[in-house]
């Protein structure tokens, strides 16, 4: 080759590989190249990125599938795919509150990615993966935007699962166990779940993230899942830390349990009659709207036990009570940031036994009595108070206590409590009410029916807390402790142990200070860790 013909080909190769530069908002994952929007100078959102094949048509009620990659690539047909806008959520259920359900499409298994502007493939950057509330029955993570923690902390890739939900996602049947998965799947949203960190463990590299630095997180049924994740058999662990926020602890049941609720839902679709076999073929023959419509009249008139579509023991994945796993030591060895809200409960009802009865189907009257004993009326100021606490401790706030004191044992664990009123409570309502956290966290963010929501104005003071907040959350996502990178004002927060159960509350400022941290430390209450104990000593009536 000649001297000139050298310098000619290495003069095309340099501007071949100046015009493969991509721009800071486009990320190639090896199949296609994803366009997001730059919603601040230093972050990018991707929206709706598939992690799995559409669960439709026969694919309906069964395991997530593997995204057929070759398909995503010829649809793109060699064109940048614009993420830059979300396009839908899954298909929700009623919140119960009079509305109707039935918003979203079956076509959701997706995350939505936060990154820095141009963070590419070596950054090795932290990951924190965000699984929604909403009780497994609804929720949009769209409304829960990240871009701005990522503006905070440019040091870190969010993303945040869409998995199904009700019916949809959690059906259960034991035929289903019984048939190898031929009819169905128990768990089919838990499963997407996981299917979506398998995607984030192989993918994520290619947004800056690091697959070996990942911390799991969630509230409520977001929590639940958090939970479930530490405990469950998924194969190779897919993170290395956690945070759950208000754990939804409700009953983990096996399928047999849910056969009354498959039975009215089924009925409800119009495919009551025949075998399950039957039954499962009309129920994929169905229309959503008929599913929708069932799932919403299982909301408002199923009165059996047992009566909503949440996980369940399938003996393969969830082989027994988190609880009593957690009790033996069968959980995933990682840090751990646990907490609840001042005032929570997730139970209702006329008075705490029938509240308690109705959520925990199998509580006898001889353990009804325990609680009337554990919680008396003469150690709290109102009967409002007994009957948060007694019904509060058992149903959510108790995962700070037995969960934070097991994983104390075995690594590290920090746990709180959130004592601010939500930014969308009225005026009247003094109390710190389940969730209240999420406004604050989220950009003042409101949810409503059928994955929408508006964003009330924020002030000064809730934006200086919730960046106190955001430093916390991601300090322990980047380096497993919430103080390594927490704001100068806020104070240390001590590890929980079983000899100190010490906990940080999270407050803001009384005064609106902006330069001030309202956050402040507390023990654990004796009374507290008592009536944990004696829920733990429930598990196998509580189920949970």
């Amino acid at each position: 080759m000649s001297t000139f013909a050298g310098i000619w080909l290495s003069l095309v190769a340099a501007g071949l590989a100046f015009c493969a530069v991509l721009p800071g908002n486009v990320v190639d994952v090896g199949y296609v190249s994803y366009m997001g929007n730059q919603t601040y100078p230093n972050t990018v959102v991707y929206y709706n990125i598939p992690y799995a094949e559409p669960p439709v048509g026969n694919l309906r009620f069964r395991a997530p599938v593997l995204l057929n990659t070759t398909r995503v690539a010829e649809a793109a047909n060699g064109q940048i795919v614009d993420a830059s806008t979300p396009r839908t959520f899954c298909i929700q259920g009623t919140l119960g509150d009079g509305d109707a359900g039935g918003g979203g499409s079956e076509d959701c298994l997706n995350v939505d990615i936060y990154a820095p502007y141009g963070a590419t493939t070596g950054a090795n950057l932290p990951v924190f993966v965000w699984v929604h509330g909403g009780g497994y029955a609804f929720g949009n993570p769209a409304d829960f935007p990240f871009d701005a923690w990522v503006n905070q902390s440019p040091n870190v890739v969010i993303v945040s699962i869409y998995y199904r939900l009700d019916a949809i996602g959690f059906l259960a049947h034991p035929d289903f166990v019984a048939s190898n998965g031929a009819l169905g799947d128990n768990n089919a949203g838990f499963l997407d779940q996981i299917q979506a960190l398998r995607w984030i463990s192989q993918y994520i590299s290619a947004f800056g993230g690091d697959p070996n630095r990942v911390t799991i997180g969630g509230e409520s049924a977001g929590a639940s899942s958090v939970a479930l994740h530490l405990v469950a058999n998924e194969g190779a662990q897919l993170f290395q830390g956690a945070i759950a926020q208000s754990v939804f602890r409700h009953p983990v049941v096996p399928p047999e349990t849910k056969l009354a609720l498959f039975q009215y839902y089924a009925t409800q679709a119009g495919c009551g009659p025949g075998t399950s076999a039957e039954q499962m073929a009309c129920l994929r023959n169905a229309s959503i709207s008929a599913l929708a419509r069932a799932q919403d009249t299982v909301t408002y008139n199923y009165t059996g036990p047992y009566k909503n579509f949440v996980p369940v023991l399938d003996g393969t994945v969830i082989t027994d009570y988190p609880t009593r796993s957690v009790l033996r030591g069968e959980f995933a060895r990682v840090p751990l940031l646990v907490g609840s809200v001042s005032n929570e409960t997730l139970a209702s009802g006329t008075n705490i036994s029938v509240a308690l009865q109705s959520y925990f189907p199998a509580l006898t009257l001889f353990d009804l009595s325990g609680y009337s004993n554990v919680y008396p009326a003469s150690e709290f100021s109102s009967y409002d108070e007994q009957y948060r606490v007694a019904t509060g401790n058992p149903t959510v706030r108790c995962a700070r206590s037995i969960w934070g004191g097991a994983f104390s044992v075995t690594n590290s664990s920090w746990t709180y409590r959130y004592n601010t009123r939500s930014l969308t409570q009225s005026p009247s309502d003094t109390l710190v009410e389940h969730a209240a956290e999420i406004s604050m966290m989220f950009g003042g963010t409101n949810t409503s029916f059928n994955g929408t929501t508006t964003y009330v104005p924020e002030t000064p003071a809730d934006l200086a807390f919730a960046s106190e907040l955001i430093a916390y959350w991601l300090s322990f996502v980047r380096s497993a402790d919430p103080n390594t990178y927490k704001l100068a004002r806020s104070p240390a927060w001590p590890l929980y142990t079983l000899d100190y159960r010490a906990r940080i509350v999270l407050e803001r400022d009384q005064q609106n200070s902006t330069s001030e941290s309202g956050s402040y430390l507390e023990m654990e209450p004796v009374s507290e860790t008592l009536g944990c104990a004696f829920s733990a000593s429930q598990v196998d009536h509580e189920q949970n």
